[in-house]
């Protein structure tokens, strides 16, 4: 046994479980794509199976079903893949990082700092571009953070989960109200009021082809950090007495979780939890190895948003729930289960 083994088993931590990752990777794909299938069969319009399969072999622009399909139900389940496993993926790399239970882009500040910033570039560039607004919100993710994690140093007692969420939370409820002031004053409440409810309704192909190599890119970066984001999770200092650059990965790794939120940010709203539930999720399935819990959070991440935006859709038919809404109830009570966990923990 190696010299990590021993001591992440001396301390109590899970061993990797290649064997149920494995598993994950390969039975949850098949559950997703058959969560994609079923997201692009069902909505306002009575399509068959068979309809699908036809609009992708044999595509018919004069076909309203096959337009649908092409169009607005296909770049909506990839969408909500893709963000899906962009924000479980950030929680599975902030929670690495800080040793944080409690972190996740919505909690520490980095969702609502890519809205606050969504909103200004609405307020002075009315019209941007798609790549203008994504751009705007990965400098509001990493201005959330930034303040989050300023907040949270203030304590003589260092960062503690606690403190961090409890900073994460006022200063989210702080960029929000500044937004919303913001949305008031230049008369876009209605434009900012899609990414505060989240949701995946008005994705494009535009949208997926602008998201899809962040993603993919933010993916591969995670994975190559993996094996650093492991040992940096058993504790800095055995980390640095290990050789690693605790410095580096945790600029790289903040540079990847400011990617992969603020993309998802400018394309599908506030949506939380997925970040916060997802990793712990995995964790528990396959141990405290970054290895397996990066990917298979993607795989996880990329269910839970897929299913959440089917069943946003059935709820009240024909209309739909916000998604972000979805999440919600699954993401909250689960909050209070971890936070109450880690007072216990502290007392």
């Amino acid at each position: 046994m190696s010299f990590l083994n021993r001591f992440s088993a001396a301390k109590g931590y899970k061993q990797s479980r290649p064997m149920v990752a494995t598993f994950i990777l390969t039975g949850g794909l098949v559950i997703l794509i058959l969560c994609i299938a079923f997201s692009i069969l069902y909505g306002s319009a009575d399509i068959k199976v068979s309809t699908i399969w036809q609009s992708l072999v044999q595509f018919d622009t004069l076909q309203t079903s096959h337009q649908i399909i092409r169009n607005l139900r296909i770049p909506r389940a990839l969408a909500a893949t893709l963000i899906g496993a962009a924000l479980a993926v950030s929680g599975s790399i902030m929670q690495g990082m800080t040793r944080n239970p409690l972190a996740s882009p919505s909690i520490m500040g980095v969702t609502a700092g890519a809205t606050f910033m969504m909103a200004i570039s609405f307020a002075l560039m009315p019209g941007a571009s798609n790549v203008i607004v994504m751009i705007w919100a990965f400098l509001g993710a990493g201005l959330g953070a930034g303040i989050v994690f300023g907040v949270g140093s203030l304590s003589k007692s260092g960062l503690t989960p606690v403190k961090l969420a409890l900073a994460g939370t006022a200063v989210t409820a702080l960029l929000s109200s500044i937004s919303s002031a913001i949305a008031i004053h230049f008369n876009i409440a209605k434009d900012l009021s899609f990414w505060y409810a989240g949701g995946v309704a008005s994705v494009q192909w535009i949208h997926v082809q602008l998201l899809a190599p962040i993603v993919v890119v933010g993916l591969i970066v995670g994975l190559a950090l993996s094996s650093s984001i492991t040992v940096l999770n058993l504790g800095e200092d055995l980390a640095r007495g290990l050789g690693q650059k605790t410095f580096l990965v945790k600029i790289i790794g903040t540079l990847v979780v400011l990617l992969l939120t603020g993309a998802a940010v400018s394309i599908a709203g506030t949506i939380g939890f997925i970040g916060l539930v997802i990793p712990h999720i995995t964790r528990f399935l396959v141990g405290t190895d970054y290895r397996w819990i990066i990917p298979c959070s993607a795989i996880l991440g990329g269910i839970l948003l897929v299913a959440a935006d089917t069943v946003s859709r059935m709820v009240n038919p024909p209309f739909e729930t916000p998604v972000g809404t979805i999440t919600a109830l699954v993401g909250v009570p689960f909050f209070l289960y971890l936070a109450r966990r880690e007072g216990r923990a502290k007392q």
